[in-house]
């Protein structure tokens, strides 16, 4: 897939792979043992419910789609799965032998954008999950935030944001896939240094139904001189702090000084992170600045 081809964005992928368009002559019985997942798919979970209802309705319905495949570039495997691994999970329950299917031509750079894009349109990945695979597409076939972004349909903002919980230790992490703690959560932990208080305010935040913004304030606590340096915050300086924070979603801490002075501390996460957050507060990106 070249990068004109991703420029074009989510349509033009959904228009040739996720709805293809073919001809009856087209359409090929596969055997389902010859057919094996997409290599590059960034789910892990998937709910039983869900395919149970999938299962339902393919026993009662049939298949109404094909999947699409690719011819494997393993000698030792025949196809490749490039699109319909719910449709392909829920044959399997069914035990048919053999499955309708298009055989298509596919890089693997497409094989993981359109995983991510079929995913991405049923919101079907948990926040890491979706992390892993922008970071897959980042490695893998060197594209920047800026390039998934325009791929995927989102902004470059949420896609550096999502790769940001990778950081996060374990213990969160899993939180965070078993949808026990919701990414805003997950993002305001990201500011404690230390993995095992990380862990614990992560637990104390689901037990107790805490709040985002709870959680953000029981996170900043628990950095060294926070607490000490602030005990009354001002009610003012505080709704504008979290005002900030929504807006560059990361932590602001904002010091008062003597004579209406002061100070305002933007917290990053790294240089991808630092280059996000002068984005959006200077209005244009690092690179037109520093050649």
């Amino acid at each position: 897939m070249s990068r004109d081809r991703l420029g074009k964005g989510l349509g033009a992928l959904l228009g040739d792979y996720l709805e293809p368009e073919a001809q009856p002559a087209e359409v090929q019985r596969l055997p389902l043992s010859s057919i094996v997942p997409n290599p590059m798919q960034p789910r892990r979970i998937f709910a039983d419910g869900e395919l149970d209802d999938l299962t339902a309705s393919i026993r009662e319905n049939g298949l109404l789609q094909p999947l699409v495949v690719r011819p494997s570039p393993d000698a030792s495997r025949r196809f490749e799965l490039v699109a319909g691994e719910r449709r392909f999970r829920a044959v399997g329950r069914l035990g048919w032998p053999d499955v309708p299917a298009l055989i298509r031509d596919a890089t693997d750079e497409t094989l993981l954008v359109l995983a991510l894009v079929e995913n991405l349109q049923r919101e079907a990945l948990n926040p890491l999950e979706e992390a892993e695979g922008y970071v897959m597409l980042s490695q893998r076939f060197e594209m920047s935030h800026a390039d998934i972004a325009k791929t995927v349909g989102k902004d470059r903002s949420t896609v550096a944001n999502l790769v940001r919980l990778l950081k996060l230790p374990p213990s969160v992490r899993k939180l965070v896939e078993s949808g026990a703690l919701s990414q805003g959560h997950a993002r305001a932990l990201l500011t404690v240094e230390d993995p095992v208080l990380a862990g614990e305010l992560a637990r104390r935040a689901v037990k107790d139904g805490w709040s985002v913004r709870e959680t953000e304030r029981k996170a900043g606590a628990s950095r060294p001189g926070r607490t000490r340096s602030r005990k009354r915050p001002d009610p003012v300086v505080q709704a504008l702090e979290e005002a900030l924070q929504d807006r560059l979603l990361t932590r602001v801490v904002v010091r008062e000084g003597r004579g209406g002075k002061g100070a305002i501390e933007v917290r990053y996460q790294g240089a991808e992170d630092f280059e996000r957050l002068f984005e959006l507060i200077a209005g244009r990106p690092v690179a037109e600045v520093v050649e």
